[in-house]
């Protein structure tokens, strides 16, 4: 499980959630869990997991965006693709590489990842954020949405039953990005 968590000030409350989420995953002796954060450097908060307030103050809101390069070490850290969950937490406005970030996700998910774009993981679930990325990942295959943080564990269970997750998604009615009409 890798929690990659958009950083800039745009994500406030999703990072406060994320950050206690990625805690409690790590504490499931079942799941070896990584929690990166991001902006335009990359911040591996994993060694904190044993304590979520060390977490929350291990992310420094504000600053640019490069979710390329968050993804990018991300990739590294898979060992196992069929079983990891690559959970992104983003408003997926890119101020890096778009092209890159597009090839990156798209090599993850045709290796066998799941990956999950949360586009707000926040009370309100009602994102705003890069329409494009967002279709683009749809394209790909790779499921956008946002998610309440009520939602959130039965989100994590399909990924982790190996469930469609873009479908559940739909089914719980959350806010889904769709691919662009050809």
């Amino acid at each position: 499980m890798i929690v990659a968590i958009d950083q800039s000030g745009s994500m406030a409350d999703s990072v406060v959630y994320a950050s206690v989420f990625g805690a409690v995953l790590a504490s499931m002796p079942a799941l070896r869990t990584h929690v990166v954060a991001f902006d335009t450097a990359v911040a591996d908060l994993t060694p904190l997991l044993h304590d979520p307030v060390d977490v929350l103050f291990g992310v420094q809101l504000g600053g640019g965006t490069d979710i390329a390069q968050a993804v990018g070490y991300c990739q590294q850290l898979i060992t196992r693709p069929a079983d990891t969950v690559l959970v992104l937490v983003s408003d997926l406005f890119e101020g890096g590489n778009a092209s890159l970030l597009h090839q990156r996700i798209a090599a993850l998910h045709q290796a066998g990842v799941c990956v999950v774009v949360l586009l707000a993981l926040s009370d309100e679930g009602a994102p705003t954020y890069d329409h494009t990325q967002a279709a683009a990942f749809a394209a790909l295959g790779v499921p956008s949405f946002a998610c309440t943080p009520d939602a959130f564990p039965d989100l994590l269970a399909a990924a982790l039953e190996g469930r469609d997750v873009g479908r559940w998604a739909n089914e719980h009615g959350l806010h889904t990005a769709v691919a662009p009409a050809v």
